[in-house]
């Protein structure tokens, strides 16, 4: 397997230790562009929920089984990096909204699963989208150097 000079900080016996150095680590919450950002960087694959009993207690295949046959904006679940495609092109205050109103994701779940016929491994990383009522728009945004 050719491997980036990205992909190869990845290294750990563990998926979890595997993106730990990244800041990824379970119940954290994370700036959802910085998600992209890492996802694009290291080939993370992170997918976002919108159903937190589907993200707490199932696993990422078995919720793709069920819904992959869905259309993908009927899903509740979807790519960090096709959700803020979509988003930037329906919204084009999308970008300053984000830098007053941090969109944070807390982080579920942490594996791998196989990349493809050379045996290799992706990590995955799973995350709740807040839901509409947890934003809190009144609020100083939080620091998130």
């Amino acid at each position: 397997m050719v491997r980036t000079a990205a992909q190869r900080i990845l290294v750990g016996k563990t998926p979890e230790e595997k993106v730990y150095p990244l800041g990824i680590t379970h119940g954290a919450t994370i700036d959802v562009r910085k998600l992209g950002a890492l996802a694009n960087t290291y080939a993370l694959e992170i997918v976002l929920f919108f159903e937190e009993d589907l993200a707490r207690s199932r696993t990422l295949e078995s919720v793709r089984q069920e819904y992959g046959h869905f259309p993908e904006f009927e899903r509740p679940y979807i790519d960090v990096n096709r959700f803020l495609a979509f988003t930037r092109e329906n919204d084009p205050s999308f970008e300053t909204t984000m830098d007053e109103f941090p969109l944070l994701i807390e982080i579920i779940a942490i594996g791998e699963r196989p990349s493809g016929r050379n045996g290799g491994e992706t990590p995955f990383v799973t995350g709740l989208m807040p839901f509409l009522d947890e934003l809190d728009v009144d609020a100083p945004p939080p620091d998130i150097r």
